[in-house]
């Protein structure tokens, strides 16, 4: 079998057999020696050499290796060095005869980014009046953003081909032009020439403060881009809040992606978890690699690979969406079931103590929403999320105390958010004048979070003495309106015609 070679062209990798490369290596060897001591002569061997790669790619067959008949077409479609000084000898008219002409940036009269240069020399015509009327332009607001559509969609003529194309009938008195002198038209005159070297140095100068800014951009890129993908994967990947996490009222971004176990069917967990994972280090990735080409301004044929991350991110979006959507809907609908208890005639003073408490529990994490009212505590071991409820006191409309238990809770249909309400687990009970209310409800085990909410509303009725220990009281929703005690104490109310009433003097 006969010896194939792995070798880089324009940043492709290639397979090719032992004849077929010392084919390509004599070529490549000729272009180097015409062009590498020509001004711009490295921009044109690597142009060529990225058209070479070009044409192999087209060319692979199902072996992927490039054979000496692939080299010699390739030849035949390029030409050789010596038909490059053919092209230089025959005469212009004759040549572009069968050749259409074609706009590109000229690097041989180039200011800022050619796109004057390479439309006067285009039109046959001093480029010095496209650079004034973009100045104009510029006053108006429209002369830069114009130039810099151009910049961008018009391509840099840089091959012999290429300026043959751009110059037309102008192409050989345009290889007796020295780059970074003005360029000769066969309308220039001495003002036109004065004023494009007054442009030139002009241009020198804004393109090295460009050149400064577009680092300073591309230095809070990278930074910004680097902070964030660390942060995030420190956070959401390896669940260490410690340094990098969002503490707003208790509550902590970190124990977000546990939480995703309770909200979505498990079985989609992994799944949603890369791709919320790509839909956000791709876009930080991207201006990290934007920022460092801001920074050094290197060449490189990355064309391929930013299509092809456009394409992933698209699609992690579009799944992340679709996958969301389904989830989604067993949110839909809302429905809620409600008990209710009498206690019997009120006491003189009612005691509202704390049953089971939270700080009993084995709670691995704290997430508080709604202006840190709703709590949320997750125990992994056990896999059990317990929920904070809302306790509520009016006064009763008869001499009879009473407590109505509320369950509310979400699903596909109102049927099924009352029996996801139904599942919901919350005790309390009675001893003589006391009322012992747990501080948690529970959410059975293998059951999702609903957007889950138990609310305790007690009928007291007026003239009534209400006393509540720190736990009640936190978790009496109105509890803003007087602050939490602040010692061992409890405090004291009286139920009025208006509602509870906070006695600030001492009950004996």
């Amino acid at each position: 079998m006969e010896k194939t070679i792995k070798i880089n062209l324009g940043g492709v990798l290639f397979q090719i057999d032992e004849e077929a490369y010392r084919m390509l290596r004599d070529y490549l060897q000729s272009i180097d020696h015409k062009f590498r001591n020509m001004p711009g002569g490295n921009e044109t061997i690597e142009d060529i050499e990225s058209r070479i790669a070009e044409i192999f790619q087209s060319q692979k067959d199902l072996t992927g290796i490039i054979t000496k008949e692939n080299v010699e077409m390739m030849i035949s479609i390029i030409g050789t060095p010596e038909e490059f000084d053919q092209y230089e000898e025959q005469d212009s008219g004759h040549e572009y005869s069968h050749r259409e002409k074609r706009m590109y940036r000229n690097p041989d009269d180039s200011i800022i980014g050619g796109v004057c240069g390479g439309i006067g020399a285009y039109l046959n015509t001093d480029p010095v009046w496209f650079r004034l009327l973009f100045i104009v332009f510029a006053l108006f607001g429209l002369g830069f953003l114009v130039y810099l559509a151009l910049w961008i969609a018009l391509p840099l003529a840089v091959t012999d081909s290429q300026k043959r194309e751009l110059y037309g009938d102008n192409f050989k008195k345009s290889r007796d032009h020295v780059p970074g002198e003005s360029a000769r038209y066969p309308y220039s005159t001495n003002v036109g020439n004065a004023f494009n070297e007054v442009f030139r140095a002009i241009g020198k100068v804004l393109f090295v403060i460009v050149r400064i800014i577009l680092i300073i951009i591309g230095v809070i890129f990278v930074l910004a881009g680097f902070t964030s993908l660390f942060s995030f994967i420190i956070i959401f990947v390896f669940n260490y809040p410690g340094a990098f996490s969002i503490d707003t009222g208790d509550f902590n971004l970190a124990y977000l992606p546990d939480f995703l176990n309770y909200i979505v069917t498990p079985s989609m967990v992994p799944l949603m978890t890369v791709l919320i994972v790509l839909v956000v280090a791709i876009p930080l990735l991207a201006m990290i690699y934007g920022g460092i080409r801001l920074i050094f301004w290197f060449r490189a044929s990355d064309g391929y690979v930013w299509l092809v991350g456009l394409i992933v991110w698209v699609l992690c979006i579009a799944a992340l969406a679709i996958i969301s959507f389904n989830e989604g809907i067993s949110y839909a609908e809302r429905g809620e079931t409600t008990s209710l208890e009498y206690i019997g005639p009120a006491p003189d003073t009612l005691y509202i103590r704390a049953g089971d408490k939270i700080s009993d529990l084995n709670a691995d994490k704290e997430i508080a929403l709604t202006d840190n009212y709703y709590r949320i505590y997750i125990d992994d071991k056990k896999n059990l999320v317990y929920i904070r409820p809302r306790l509520d006191i009016y006064p009763a409309d008869n001499n009879s105390t009473s407590i109505e238990i509320e369950r509310e809770s979400s699903g596909t249909s109102r049927l099924d958010a009352e029996n996801n309400a139904r599942r919901l687990v919350y005790d309390f009970r009675i001893s003589d004048n006391t009322v012992f209310l747990d501080e948690y409800f529970m959410i059975p085990r293998d059951s999702k979070w609903s957007f889950d909410v138990v609310s305790i509303d007690m009928y007291i009725p007026e003239g009534t003495i209400i006393s509540m220990d720190r736990i009640a009281e936190r978790m009496y929703h109105s509890h803003y309106y007087h602050g939490y005690a602040t010692d061992s104490e409890d405090r004291f109310w009286e139920m009025t015609e208006d509602g509870l009433e906070y006695l600030d003097y001492d009950i004996d």
